[in-house]
């Protein structure tokens, strides 16, 4: 509505009375104000229903003007030609409930006349005033009524002006602040754009708008401020045509997009981009996940968009891009449900689901008791969603899913090949005794030719031993080796001629041709046995299997990882309900899986925290080191981030969740591990290799061997008939020829025996694996073992790795001329205090104190406070008896007799420990101890100056000369005196610079990669010698700078000990842990330093190398065997007598198999 009124006394220039009545267009309900100096009058728009005229007259009366009521130039009703009538589409309306809710709702809305709802048509009939209302704001009214589902549409719509549409609105806005043709363009550029906008003329002499618009789909007042926001002054300059008000569109639309972020370092990257992007209009909320290095936004479409939002963080110096749509999935919930009887409870869950806003999908299925629920987590949670099932009267609970990829759980492959190992070698066993038996009767046989005596034939052409082999093989052949049978054709199928192939192969021909020459003789009735190859496919399979087997059992390790990752997690988390001052009102413990972000969760001491979030309230100290990989805990209070799976201290805290779920840090460090060991490319192994090669040479030579005999025979009869055995003249040419050009193919086939290539890598293997861990190094099979020697680059991380990753006193500095205290009294004040500290470097400082006084007792500490992130406080007192009992002490005084202690003081000197052995006699007279009680002050300098104490420069300077070298200097004050200062810090282990100067004399580059910060970082690096170091690494970062250097040609082996290394550790081509780090750490590496001696990185890296070196020999005898037995089977030196006996075949199998076992075993010396 509108109304005049007379202002007096308004003497004020025009600029200053806009200014004043522009404070007015602030006030509630106040759409537009127009004021002229000259008729002495304000025209104001304004919301009845929100405020009224007198009160608004009263408002400018407080300004210092008389003011009076003239006219009000609209009625509370408009007139029945200012509305417009529409019929809305309404989905999802079940009841007279939801009539009464819609009508409700849109009769309590301004400038609506009348609402009719009809169930049975879905629909609502509408009448409104478009001045007041647009249909996007009554859509959105009623898509948001709680508990409900409605769908709204908007059809083509009729107005009741002059019974045609409404005609296009326009509006001239002033504008003040545009300089050139620029801001024109831009202004005309962006509005032109908004929803409803037909048309703009900007005119830069008059500074003013004038905007043509749909008033159905947006205002005057809107139109102002996206004008306003482009950083221009803007008003309504003049009132709007067909209409009498304006009512701001409010209710706007909020959208989510997702937005890649790199370059992140720590959480006051997070706090970085969450805290300005919140300074810039439109956003509404920011949720940024460090680990996974995305950002959430919630905006206003009208103001921004995604690519704007892009620019905003790219200017902050981070790298930014929109994520794709489908990418962000939605939430998914299985619940198992109880008490359900009938196809009617399904119906009544499915549908009260349904109508439920923010869930999208609901499927229960009465058969299983279970329940599928897709939903949208940004509208609804589990939690909400499990309490309404249980609303309904029925029992919820949460069907946990593992985390862990199938393709990792090598458990039906352990078993197959364990199965298979056991089967073959049962009748494997029975194969090499008659081998051996077959052996030594051949060499006693050689009149016979190598075939079996006749009295050992039970029938005409089949001896007992031949019987025996075929009943032995059989099962082995078929049973025993399916699953080569499986891999092979699976190979073969790729176009790859592998391992398998080659065992496939070997062991098919031999057990084929030995059949059928066996038949053969049997018909033919043959006097001797022939030749088989029967005990070709046990002895293979049984070697093979194992090798696999063992194989297997050695990855299934990268699967227990994953496990002991998800263990970290929390599985139950306390969430509270908050009253007003953080207090209080009710708690509840729930599933980690049912917390919803937004949520405040309670920590207590001790506790882990289940979500990620920020601290509301309490202080306490958290145990990062699953992140960052130090073992310092950080302080933690209102504002601060906590990660989930990391440890609280000693403070009970409520946090509120920021990320949940699949989004927590510990989830993306399961993601990156997960990801890393599916992704890593098998390496292939030499034996596969060699059998791409091998495989089809042989096939060609023994096609060539058929082909080459076939015309022998048929061009020289004779020489087929000299050497085909038991030739009989009955039997015709044709089919000798044939039968003798086939038998020599396939014995090449046979006498190739991949036995030697079959064993020359798992022998090596074996022995190289049990050299190692006889030498502390545990290495999980042949792919790390063949892959350690490639190795051009050593990533070390630096805390528990390089360093010991356990805080140490490296100094102890006395200030002599501040405080009269000897170094003992000293240490055994300071020891006594701080065992009382929980915190890592009180822990170091006790430790060392009692090792000094060489004692395990300290005095009595009583009134111990600890403030976290400064310091302690407390009284120590019984420390004389400490000092007397000492063993140090009585050494001391042994060794001086029984002469006074001299003290020589130099004014003004500081003293390092070495120089104050003695200590005062605090005796009395009377020969008793005193007894006095210290008051004493542990901490930072911050901590010295809170409790009055100067911290003087040439102390800070003290300090300062430590912590440049990455350690941290705490001050210690007794009675009031500052009296001491400690240097504490991470020591590196003896053997570190060795270790980097051997593998940089190999060629290896040397790096090291930390989350602590760069200062330290460089410090350490430069006491082992590591040049390129990366400081402040995040998980996922630590695999960016893997792949980085992968992508160089490198092959990288990490060594690391943390939780926070074992991506990294996954994803490079080799991984080594330390024995003494994580158990993730140990399960997600290739190889296991036992021993905590980085010594072993080099000895592993050697001992890969002799191994591929004795694989290699060992292939070398393989082929020597096959070079020599091929062209001798193939009866290519027939012509110089030379023929293949069938013992030769035996022992030159034999022969080349121990060979190479004993060439592995050489690894050994």
């Amino acid at each position: 509505h509108t109304f005049a009124r007379k202002v007096g006394q308004l003497t004020l220039a025009y600029h200053c009375s806009f200014v004043d009545f522009h404070w007015i267009g602030s006030l509630e309900g106040v759409v537009g104000v127009q004021v002229s100096l000259i008729d002495k009058e304000a025209s104001l728009k304004f919301n009845p229903v929100m405020v009224t005229p007198e009160v608004l007259r009263k408002h400018i009366e407080d300004m210092g003007f008389d003011a009076s009521l003239l006219a009000l130039q609209s009625q509370l009703h408009p007139s029945v030609a200012d509305c417009s009538e529409v019929t809305l589409g309404v989905e999802g309306m079940h009841c007279g409930s939801c009539v009464k809710n819609i009508t409700e709702t849109l009769s309590e809305v301004v400038g609506v006349n009348s609402v009719f709802v009809s169930l049975e048509k879905g629909s609502v009939d509408l009448r409104f005033d478009p001045s007041l209302l647009t249909l996007e704001t009554v859509k959105g009214l009623l898509e948001e009524i709680p508990q409900r589902n409605f769908m709204v549409s908007i059809p083509g719509w009729n107005s009741r002006l002059n019974s045609a549409s409404i005609p296009p609105q326009t509006v001239t806005i002033g504008i003040e602040g545009m300089t050139c043709n620029s801001c024109v363009q831009a202004t005309e550029g962006m509005v032109s754009q908004r929803a409803g906008v037909h048309a703009i003329k900007v005119n830069l002499q008059e500074k003013k708008a004038i905007v043509t618009f749909d008033s159905s789909l947006t205002s005057p007042e809107e139109l102002r401020a996206a004008i306003e926001d482009m950083g221009f002054e803007a008003w309504l300059d003049q009132g709007c045509e067909n209409i009498s008000e304006y009512i701001p569109h409010t209710d706007r639309e909020t959208r989510k997009c997702f937005v890649h972020v790199t370059g992140m370092t720590c959480a006051s990257c997070v706090a970085n981009i969450e805290k300005n992007l919140l300074k810039h209009k439109g956003i509404k909320s920011v949720f940024v996940a460090l680990m996974a290095g995305k950002a959430e936004v919630k905006y206003d479409p009208g103001l921004l968009d995604p690519a704007q939002i892009v620019q905003l963080i790219s200017r902050l110096g981070f790298g930014a891009s929109v994520m794709e749509e489908n990418t962000v999935q939605d939430g998914v919930l299985n619940l198992s449900v109880t008490g359900m009887t009938c196809a009617s409870c399904v119906h009544n869950i499915e549908s009260k689901l349904m109508r439920t806003k923010g869930i999208l999908e609901a499927s229960v299925a009465l058969a299983t008791n279970k329940a599928h629920v897709k939903f949208d987590p940004d509208l609804i949670g589990s939690r909400d969603i499990v309490r309404i099932i249980e609303g309904l009267g029925f029992g919820v609970s949460l069907i946990k899913t593992e985390g862990l990829n199938n393709t990792l759980d090598h458990q039906e492959e352990i078993r197959q090949w364990k199965h298979s190992f056991l089967f073959s070698l049962v009748f494997g066993i029975p194969v090499m005794g008659l081998m051996i038996y077959m052996m030594v009767m051949d060499s006693q046989h050689k009149e016979h030719g190598g075939s079996m005596p006749v009295d050992q034939n039970i029938l005409p052409g089949l001896s007992i031993i031949n019987l025996a082999f075929f009943l032995l093989c059989t099962p082995v052949q078929f049973l025993g080796g399916r699953y080569f049978y499986i891999q092979a054709y699976r190979s073969l199928r790729h176009g790859v001629a592998n391992m398998d192939v080659l065992i496939v192969l070997a062991t098919t021909i031999a057990y084929v041709y030995s059949f059928i020459v066996l038949i053969v003789a049997m018909i033919e009735g043959a006097k001797q046995s022939p030749l088989t190859f029967f005990d070709t496919p046990p002895m293979l399979f049984v070697f093979i299997a194992l090798g696999r087997w063992l194989e297997h059992v050695a990855k299934s390790k990268t699967s227990e990882a994953l496990a002991k990752l998800m263990s970290l997690q929390a599985t139950d988390a306390t969430i509270v309900t908050l009253g007003r001052d953080n207090t209080i009102i009710r708690e509840e413990q729930v599933s980690v899986e049912l917390v919803q972000r937004g949520d405040v969760v309670k920590v207590a001491p001790g506790g882990k925290f289940p979500v990620d979030g920020k601290v509301i309230e309490g202080t306490s100290m958290a145990d990062e080191s699953l992140i960052t990989g130090e073992p310092m805990p950080v302080i933690k209070k209102p504002g601060s981030c906590v990660i989930a799976g990391s440890i609280n201290a000693h403070g009970a805290l409520l946090v509120e969740a920021t990320h949940v779920g699949a989004e927590t840090t510990l989830s993306q460090i399961v993601k990156l591990v997960e990801e890393a060991q599916t992704s890593k490319a098998p390496i292939q192994q030499l034996a596969d290799k060699l059998s791409g090669y091998f495989v089809p040479f042989i096939v060609v030579i023994s096609v060539l061997t058929v082909v080459a005999w076939l015309i022998i025979g048929f061009l020289d009869f004779e020489v087929v008939a000299k050497y085909f055995p038991g030739y009989n003249q009955n039997i015709p040419r044709t089919e000798v020829i044939v039968r003798f050009a086939f038998q020599a193919s396939i014995t090449v086939l046979s006498i190739a025996c991949p036995c030697s290539l079959g064993l020359a890598t798992p022998t090596a293997v074996m022995v190289g694996t049990g050299v190692g861990a006889q030498n502390g190094i545990l290495i999980k099979g042949g792919e790390p073992l063949e892959m350690a020697h490639k190795v051009g680059a050593v990533m070390f991380d630096k805390t528990g790795t390089i360093t010991k990753g356990v805080p140490q006193v490296t100094r102890v500095l006395v200030l002599w001329d501040r405080a009269r205290l000897p170094l003992r009294k000293v240490l055994a004040v300071v020891g006594t205090a701080e065992a009382s500290s929980e915190h890592p470097l009180g822990m170091a400082v006790a430790k060392h104190c009692k090792e000094e006084l060489g004692t395990e007792t300290l005095g009595y500490c009583h009134d111990f406070q600890a403030v976290p992130g400064c310091g302690i406080s407390c009284k120590v007192s019984n420390i004389e008896d400490l000092l007397q009992n000492s063993p140090k002490t009585q050494e001391t005084n042994t060794s001086v007799a029984k002469q006074t202690p001299l003290l020589v003081t130099l004014q003004g000197a500081t003293t390092d420990e070495s120089s104050l052995v003695a200590d005062t006699d605090t005796r009395s007279g009377s020969g008793k101890v005193n007894s006095p009680s210290y008051s004493v002050l542990i901490g930072n300098r911050q901590w010295m100056m809170r409790n009055g104490l100067e911290v003087t420069a040439d102390v800070d300077h003290a300090m300062s000369s430590h912590e440049t070298k990455g350690q941290t200097a705490i001050l210690v004050a007794i009675d009031g005196v500052l009296c001491a200062m400690l240097a504490v810090a991470d020591t590196v282990k003896e053997e570190s610079a060795l270790a980097v100067h051997t593998l940089s004399s190999m060629g290896i580059e040397v790096f090291m990669i930390t989350g602590d910060n760069r200062r330290t970082a460089r410090a350490i690096a430069t006491q082992v010698g590591i040049r390129k170091v990366f400081a402040e690494v995040l998980p996922s970062h630590k695999v960016a700078k893997v792949q980085e250097l992968q992508e160089r040609g490198l092959k990288v082996a990490m060594v690391g000990d943390g939780v926070n290394d074992s991506p990294a550790l996954a994803h490079a081509d080799l991984g080594i842990a330390i024995g003494t780090g994580t158990d993730v750490a140990i399960e997600a590496a290739d190889i296991v330093l036992i021993r905590n001696d980085l010594l072993d990185v080099v000895a592993s890296i050697e001992l890969s190398k002799k191994t591929v070196q004795r694989i290699r020999i060992n292939f070398v005898f393989a082929l020597i065997y096959n070079l020599l037995g091929i062209p001798i089977a193939a009866g290519v030196f027939m012509p110089v007598g030379v023929v293949l006996q069938p013992w030769m075949g035996s022992v030159a199998m034999a022969a080349s198999s121990v060979s190479v076992v004993l060439s592995s075993l050489l690894l050994r010396l």
